[in-house]
């Protein structure tokens, strides 16, 4: 029980102090994938390392997953949307997402792919998975310094009225998605697409 608490106290602090060295996207400019078109709501996108050699999925069970890399090839595709409804299809840069394994036997099941964060005391620490809730799990997609198209992926956790927390970086920890003080660089790539594609880090 200790531990759990020092776990949860140490990601809420390094949440509320990330403002200071993550600082947040100034304009609210479109998500651009890698063929250079606009990312959007609803359409089907697998999230691959800018390196092009890892790709985010699930593990073969896929329903109640946690959120892992493997090969290309293996890229299981994603949905973003909107937290906040809105007419505008396109996904923007530092807005709150919800995002969806695109995964029809689960949905089929009642399971839901959304992500989350959730504790794991065995891997001592927080990791991205699935099982969220609409709303209550928010996720952003700002720019990657270092190259056209590149972008990284953050938590935004609903801490109100605990702290004002900013949003916590996520990185590749071991296989694994997680937050991370070493942002993970990654591109987007329509799931339609994926095999006419190989690029490099721009």
């Amino acid at each position: 029980m200790k531990m759990t608490n020092f776990l949860v106290l140490s990601f809420l602090l390094f949440a509320f102090t990330a403002t200071s060295i993550f600082p947040r996207a100034v304009h609210a400019e479109a998500v651009i994938d890698v063929f250079g078109d606009e990312v959007r709501t609803g359409d089907r996108y697998i999230i691959g390392a800018a390196s092009n050699d890892f790709a985010v999925t699930s593990s073969r069970i896929i329903c109640n997953s946690d959120v892992m890399f493997s090969p290309m090839s293996d890229g299981l595709p994603v949905i973003f949307s909107p937290v906040v409804e809105s007419n505008d299809s396109v996904i923007h840069e530092d807005s709150n997402l919800n995002v969806d394994f695109d995964a029809a036997t689960c949905r089929m099941a009642g399971v839901s792919t959304m992500w989350k964060i959730e504790l794991r005391p065995t891997a001592r620490g927080f990791v991205v998975t699935t099982g969220g809730v609409a709303g209550l799990n928010r996720f952003k997609i700002t720019k990657y310094e270092g190259g056209n198209n590149l972008y990284q992926l953050s938590y935004c956790p609903i801490s109100e009225p605990i702290c004002k927390c900013s949003c916590v970086p996520l990185g590749k920890v071991v296989n694994r998605l997680a937050p991370s003080t070493v942002p993970f660089p990654v591109v987007f790539v329509p799931s339609d697409r994926a095999s006419k594609i190989e690029y490099k880090m721009m």
